[in-house]
């Protein structure tokens, strides 16, 4: 008889039966796996560390009060995750549309004039780019950070949002078909739409 051990790899699905089997290193391991993530994630939507690090901290606050509750995450760690960040952060400043706008050019990476390998094609390319992300609305912006930025899923996306997976189709086709207009069209205005 042949046993085959294979590693033990924290992945979103075994991180999330730790933490239903109530094992005492599963929260840990969540904070670990996820914690940098949900922070800049919540640094992006407020523009302040220090109050992005508060978010979070309470983010595994409420996890760890939601084990073996209706309200802890069943099927989606991560959505339930984000989602909880996106509820702080609207929690803090009262209402959804009173937030900072976020700051997608934090993604990119910054000009160097003192880089060899970037040439002024290069910058003015980064600058066009800095632009039209600048023209999204927020919602937008949003949904291009969730899914490209964190690599999220379109279910995870819809539950962090609020909408149905079709919305969040929509929405993340209008805002990449935005861009590339803009970018197309250097002087063309968004509609914001």
């Amino acid at each position: 008889m042949f046993l085959i051990v294979l590693p033990d790899i924290p992945t979103e699905s075994n991180l999330l039966f730790r933490l239903q089997q109530g094992e005492d290193d599963a929260v840990m391991m969540v904070y670990e796996e996820y914690f940098s993530s949900l922070f800049h994630y919540a640094r992006l939507k407020t523009g302040d560390s220090t109050l992005a690090e508060d978010i979070v901290s309470e983010v595994f606050v409420k996890l760890i009060r939601s084990l073996g509750t209706k309200s802890a995450p069943h099927s989606h760690l991560r959505g339930w995750l984000f989602r909880v960040v996106r509820n702080e952060i609207a929690s803090h400043y009262q209402k959804v549309d009173k937030m900072k706008v976020i700051n997608l050019e934090e993604w990119m990476p910054a000009p160097s004039e003192s880089n060899p390998d970037v040439g002024i094609g290069d910058l003015m390319d980064i600058h066009r780019m800095r632009h039209a992300l600048r023209m999204l609305n927020d919602e937008q912006q949003e949904v291009l950070i969730l899914r490209f930025g964190q690599r999220l899923s379109l279910q995870e996306t819809a539950d962090i949002m609020d909408k149905s997976i079709s919305a969040i189709k929509s929405l993340q086709f209008r805002a990449v078909d935005t861009l590339r207009q803009i970018l197309i069209q250097p002087g063309r205005e968004a509609s914001h739409g």
